[in-house]
């Protein structure tokens, strides 16, 4: 296994110390390895979401050049109108 060496200000040092202290991890590298994990785990859980939001875009463009979907300011008046419904029968 490699080592890397690095310096951290006094306060990161306690804190990561704290950490182990309370049993928390076994020790710094402990620490460290899975903070990097954690940061692994986050990059790839956003590389999905922008890979799913894409492929979602390219659907919906798709649906709507082929003449599907609904125009924008259709869809926003349908949900104003029912919140207005929604406000008026709440009024009765």
């Amino acid at each position: 296994m490699a080592s890397i060496n690095i310096s951290l200000p006094d306060l990161m040092r306690d804190y990561v110390q704290e950490r182990i202290e309370r049993g928390q991890y076994a020790s710094a590298s402990d620490y460290f390895r899975d903070l990097i994990a954690r940061d692994q785990r986050a990059v790839e859980n956003e590389e999905r979401w922008l890979r799913e939001l894409d492929a979602s875009i390219s659907g919906s463009l798709a649906e709507m050049n082929a003449g599907g979907g609904v125009a924008l300011d259709v869809a926003c008046g349908e949900v104003l109108a029912e919140i207005e419904g929604a406000r008026r029968q709440s009024r009765a």
